[in-house]
């Protein structure tokens, strides 16, 4: 697999966690600050514990949290690098190409 492939299959993992609102919901969270695993269950208190760790199991697949194991916890934090990595590809390019479609409506 060429390293092209590489970063439109790690796209592909992350788009698939972000289409998720409650994946979504829980980088808002982790956003906010590090958490636990028990912490971040407890905060998702609608869902059961096994449903709340297969969620969490897509956002690591995507590289989009990290887990560190501090004796009997393990501490989350959020990976802002993959979603930067979709805005520069994706996001910005779109706006960009916006603002000059606009910007020549103006001029004409």
């Amino acid at each position: 697999m060429s390293m092209r492939e590489d970063a439109i299959s790690d796209d592909d993992r992350v788009f698939k966690a972000l289409a998720s609102s409650t994946r979504r919901r829980m980088l808002d969270v982790l956003k906010e600050s590090s958490c636990t695993t028990g912490e971040l269950c407890s905060r998702f208190a609608e869902l059961d514990r096994t449903t709340v760790l297969q969620h969490l199991r897509v956002l690591e697949g995507a590289a989009l949290v990290t887990g560190r194991k501090v004796g009997r916890e393990r501490h989350l934090a959020l990976a802002p690098l993959p979603i930067k990595r979709i805005h520069d590809r994706w996001i910005g390019e779109y706006a960009r190409a916006a603002v000059e479609f606009l910007d020549r409506l103006d001029q004409g």
